[in-house]
């Protein structure tokens, strides 16, 4: 054990900081690796980060800010070795969307980057909270279809937005629809700029070729660095093409934002959607890089890392952040080992600031729109899409509707429905669960679904049913209505048993329909059996005082145990499916309880 972490054990308070542990067990061995890939990662970081501040409605300096302190943060607080948080093309249009409502109509660019780091103290404030409490599960919320459809929204949603900038014109809208009809109201009345759709097309080609037939490139670094030259040999500002102009010179100014009182309850809305994207972006990747390098994720350690790098942009002019895949692989592929690869990129892009404020002066402005469009293809899953109608309609459906939601309503008002229709499928598929009638096929050990072995042996006089979950207030009724629609049917059935393996809790609504449904089938001469009910399921039973109808000796540890005291009891054999008229005789008669 190393003198460091002798040091560590001495001071437990300091075992809790994640960054604190992963400075005492650093390797001299990964010095280099973390240098280079800090050195790589900047040269993607800086345009990204300026695009995404652009694509969030605020200024792009404060996409730097924002760059170099969640950085910073996540080093002392996050978890993964070598996952990359940043300003984030699924975040840009959430934080628009709830930001600029709310600034004034002349646009004053300084109460929008208040108001952008209220959310972002809120979102910090979100994920701390829900990760002292272990809501990690939280991440889950969000169904895979429903999620492929909210992406897809949300691209097309960016892509519309920033074709008019990258063509070299505004367009005044609220929502989908109206970007829409101004792109083409632009392109028919000759709105476009020759000069910037020139360098935006082809900075956009350019990314894309570069990216899927020479990935080793950076492609952003050298679509900017060209389109940088290109301005400045041609003097592209002379030929309305907008440029970024020189930055603020010097390292972020720590700041606690002024807000009015009014603005809080909408930025907590928006606070809320945003904090559920994130920490589903942040999981899903730290979980993927992760497993290559054998760590162990702990989606409640991670929220804490979330809401760190979260807290410390907030306090210094920055925005929301979430996990970054593509800056994630592209330090990994340098050779990152440890979160000094983020360090040295926030280092990095302090000192530029510091040195070296005018180096985009003359980076065009539809370079960065480039750079958004090229990442908004990415977040678009179309293969996924296809694979959800060929293997699953109602998931297809599901995933449509998100898309819609977000296309026609907005980014914050989709995430909202993109979570209710993954808890609502949820809950129609407990609602309304699978259950079927069991027999017994020839070679097959167990028992099995009629429906998919037609030809199954049964036993006159026993119904085996299955119904695949808990039983409680919303689903109490249809299990009802189901097993008696089995006592109805021919032959009359005079036991039912229910293969209760899947049913892992039973609540007082269900209690008191299960008590409700045996009395009513024991007037019919029918009794309700149980098989293979969980211990902890069957206490249940006993403490809501079901045994008081149904029998207790019509509890069984296994199916078998219960068709072979009904085969005792009645004699029955298993037969292949009669017709209807070939009744199995008159059940034995019932002594007052299931």
């Amino acid at each position: 054990m190393t003198d460091r972490q002798d040091r560590l054990r001495s001071l437990p308070w300091l075992r809790a900081v994640p960054g604190v542990r992963a400075a005492s067990s650093y390797r001299r061995a990964w010095l280099v690796k973390d240098l280079v890939a800090g050195i790589v990662l900047t040269t993607l970081l800086v345009p990204q980060g300026m695009a995404y501040a652009e694509l969030a409605g605020l200024p792009t300096i404060t996409g730097l800010y924002t760059t170099i302190l969640c950085l910073l943060g996540y080093a002392v607080c996050g978890p993964s070795r070598i996952l990359v948080l940043g300003p984030d093309s699924s975040l840009g249009p959430m934080i628009a969307a709830t930001v600029l409502p709310l600034v004034v109509a002349d646009g004053d660019p300084d109460r929008a980057i208040a108001l952008a780091s209220v959310l972002s103290l809120m979102v910090a404030a979100i994920m701390i909270v829900a990760s002292v409490a272990r809501l990690g599960f939280i991440a889950d919320l969000i169904s895979k279809p429903t999620m492929i459809g909210y992406m897809n929204g949300l691209a097309l949603t960016i892509l519309i937005g920033q074709l008019p900038k990258l063509l070299g014109f505004k367009v005044e809208s609220d929502n989908l629809i109206d970007e829409c009809v101004g792109l083409v109201r632009g392109l028919a009345d000759g709105a476009p700029v020759p000069a910037a759709a020139t360098i935006g097309v082809c900075g956009t080609l350019l990314i894309l070729v570069l990216q899927r037939w020479l990935p080793k490139i950076p492609a952003v670094l050298v679509m900017v660095g060209l389109a940088i030259a290109t301005a400045a040999l041609f003097d592209l500002s002379e030929h309305g093409v907008e440029m970024v102009g020189k930055l603020p010179e010097g390292f972020p100014p720590f700041t606690i934002p002024d807000v009015q009182v009014a603005d809080l309850a909408p930025l907590f809305g928006g606070a809320l959607g945003i904090a559920l994207v994130s920490l589903t972006d942040t999981i899903s990747n730290a979980t993927a890089f992760a497993a290559r390098s054998g760590q162990e994720i702990r989606g409640n350690q991670e929220m804490a890392g979330v809401g760190a790098a979260n807290l410390a942009a907030g306090l210094f002019q920055g925005f929301p952040v979430s996990a970054s895949g593509s800056r994630t692989a592209v330090a990994e592929r340098a050779g990152a080992r440890s979160q000094l690869t983020g360090v040295v990129g926030a280092t990095l892009i302090v000192l530029m600031l510091v040195l070296a404020p005018g180096m985009f002066r003359d980076l065009p402005q539809p370079a960065l729109a480039a750079i958004v469009i090229t990442a908004s293809l990415s977040l678009a899953d179309l293969p996924g899409t296809v694979r959800l109608w060929r293997q699953r309609r109602t998931e297809f459906l599901l995933s449509v509707a998100a898309f819609l939601g977000v296309a026609l309503l907005g980014v914050l008002q989709g995430i909202a429905i993109a979570v209710a229709l993954s808890v609502l499928n949820v809950f129609r598929r407990a609602w309304w669960p699978y259950n079927t009638v069991l027999g017994r096929v020839k070679g097959l050990e167990g028992y099995h679904d009629v429906r998919s072995y037609p030809h199954a042996e049964q036993v006159p006089g026993l119904v085996i049913h299955r119904f695949d979950a808990p039983l409680f207030f919303a689903n109490a009724r249809t299990f009802r209505d189901e097993i008696r629609r089995l006592a109805r049917t021919e032959p009359r059935p005079c036991w039912i048993v229910i293969a209760a393996e899947p049913m892992t809790d039973v609540d007082t609504t269900a209690a008191d329909v299960l008590e409700e449904l045996d009395v009513a089938l024991n007037a019919e001469h029918v009794h309700l059996v149980f098989a293979e009910l969980k211990d902890p399921v069957r206490r249940k039973i006993e403490e809501y005082g079901l045994t008081r109808t149904i029998d207790p000796q019509h509890f069984f540890p296994t199916v078998e145990a219960a068709v072979a005291a009904f085969r005792l009891l009645t004699g029955a054999d298993w037969t292949l499916p009669a017709p209807p008229a070939q009744s199995p005789g008159a059940a034995p008669e019932a002594d007052g309880r299931g």
